[in-house]
């Protein structure tokens, strides 16, 4: 960490700073466990050169969840480049039945549009939030569009725009219309934990939108357990067909990798959109 996040941090919480231990914290930003002198423990997060506004954005996003029964780490400190969180002791994945229950509250919460008011990020990608009136123009071209042209710029997909025109006009591939959900926006196992018994998220990149996608992405990296969908069910029963949708919904994920990984991320967008054709 450098000296001027250490000294910013120290000005935060009035008390001097025992030390700074690295953790792993994921592929974008760097991870610590700082001590303060008076016992206290906090998680920070810091990235070098971060866009502007990336962390107050995350910021507001934990907030945006916080109404729901799923826990989420209290903010502490806001820096240009720099998150403080509360330490919460996480052991593994959270019991899947009361993950899914909770989960399911959080989407009934809703939203006031496809969007939300301000745009924030998904990692270190810029995620427009102008809202749209239904989710198949929302998704296409709000999610998948500016993406797709990001890698298509970074070789690493072929342009997909015919791709992209075809999806948009068969509308019957995005399901039975629903109002927005409140989503989480980026929900891998990589943001799940369990601190005792409670289901704890983190790590968001919310926005009004298809509940479908906070489901598709627990399934692409990790698996959906079966108890976690049936309690899901009981509170807020998915439409029909949803898991055949499952790929539809995963394209932003992949699409989001390839931007940030390349690798073979690409080669699966376009996959994907050609068996949707």
């Amino acid at each position: 960490m450098k000296r001027s996040q250490r000294e910013r941090l120290q000005a935060v919480f009035g008390d001097p700073i025992a030390s700074i231990d690295p953790i792993s914290g994921g592929d974008i930003n760097d991870a610590y466990r700082v001590r303060l002198a008076d016992g206290r423990r906090v998680f920070v997060k810091s990235h070098d050169g971060a866009p502007a506004d990336l962390f107050a954005a995350e910021a507001a996003g934990l907030d945006w969840l916080r109404e729901s029964p799923l826990r989420v780490p209290r903010v502490l400190g806001i820096g240009d480049d720099w998150l403080a969180l509360e330490w919460l002791d996480l052991a593994g994945r959270p019991d899947p039945a009361a993950f899914g229950r909770g989960l399911a509250m959080l989407h009934r919460l809703g939203a006031p549009t496809f969007g939300l008011d301000h745009d924030n990020f998904l990692a270190t990608l810029p995620q427009s939030n102008t809202s749209a009136d239904d989710w198949p123009t929302f998704y296409v071209e709000r999610r998948l569009r500016p993406l797709c042209e990001q890698a298509r710029t970074q070789r690493a997909m072929p342009d997909v725009s015919a791709r992209l025109d075809a999806l948009a006009d068969h509308r019957d591939r995005f399901g039975p219309a629903e109002p927005p959900a409140r989503l989480h926006g980026d929900l891998w196992w990589g943001n799940v934990g369990a601190c005792g018994s409670e289901p704890v998220v983190f790590d968001p990149a919310v926005y009004g939108g298809h509940r479908e996608v906070d489901i598709a992405m627990l399934a692409l990296f990790g698996g959906l357990p079966d108890m976690l969908v049936a309690a899901y069910d009981e509170v807020f029963p998915l439409a029909a067909g949803w898991r055949e949708r499952i790929p539809l919904h995963q394209l932003y994920p992949l699409a989001a990798h390839a931007c940030l990984f390349g690798g073979g991320y690409g080669a699966r967008v376009v996959a994907v959109l050609d068996a949707l054709a």
